[in-house]
């Protein structure tokens, strides 16, 4: 006889809170015991072991994400659409790291869970819109695997960087560019000074002793905000 349904959420709460708040090794037989007031023969008959826990906890991380998702109402406009589940994939992956990396970074190779397969098939269907619209440049599937690759790996990329030190620029550079790569669409023109920039930082190195030190430092440091600049912004 199986345990009833409001101790298995018990323990499936329990072992969220602790991966929250401990990341994956805080997830262990001893700890999920006590935060969810069982004994650890409970788990075992619910879960079968401590790796089948682990999957149901990415389950429910999945199944929030994509209430997330399902709860934002398309528009008229499905590159629009696009962009609006990118932020919202980046945002789910910063707010719940050790619940994205639970879900997304521990994978076996030519498998894919039913959570995860979920997940494709909205962002499938956000892609068929585009194409049904006349605004696709690849196919859907090469569409949907690019998007794919890029907002993970970005995700990944800012969940292991210092959040201090991460570009808050870099989710919408990335995600435009993505954006232009499969549909096609020219990115809107704008000057090129942070190209002649980003060359002549790259060429300080051979001043040869023109400028000092702190002559270089500072000349990069501003060579580097104006490379990094989109060129299509003034001063306020």
């Amino acid at each position: 006889m199986s345990e009833p349904t409001s101790t298995r959420q018990r323990i499936l709460d329990a072992a969220a809170g602790l991966l929250e708040e401990h990341g994956r090794d805080g997830v262990t037989t001893r700890a999920v015991s006590h935060a969810a007031g069982v004994q650890p023969p409970t788990i075992y008959r619910q879960f079968t072991d401590m790796n089948g826990l682990l999957e149901a906890v990415a389950a429910q991380g999945f199944d929030t994400y994509l209430a997330q998702k399902h709860g934002v109402d398309l528009t008229d406009d499905p590159v629009q659409d696009l962009r609006n589940g990118w932020d919202l994939h980046v945002e789910f992956g910063l707010t719940h790291p050790a619940h994205y990396l639970l879900m997304y970074g521990k994978r076996t190779p030519g498998e894919t869970s039913a959570a995860a397969q979920r997940s494709a098939d909205r962002l499938h269907l956000l892609v068929e819109r585009v194409a049904a619209a006349g605004r696709l440049a690849v196919t859907v599937r090469t569409a949907a695997a690019m998007i794919h690759s890029a907002g993970s790996g970005l995700t990944f990329h800012l969940i292991g960087t210092a959040p201090g030190e991460r570009d808050p620029e870099l989710p919408g550079r990335l995600r435009e560019a993505v954006l232009h790569a499969v549909t096609g669409d020219a990115p809107p023109s704008a000057p090129r000074y942070p190209q002649h920039a980003t060359a002549l930082k790259a060429a300080l190195g051979q001043t040869g002793g023109l400028l000092t030190a702190g002559e270089q430092a500072l000349l990069g440091e501003l060579l580097d905000r104006l490379g990094n600049s989109r060129g299509d912004r003034r001063p306020s």
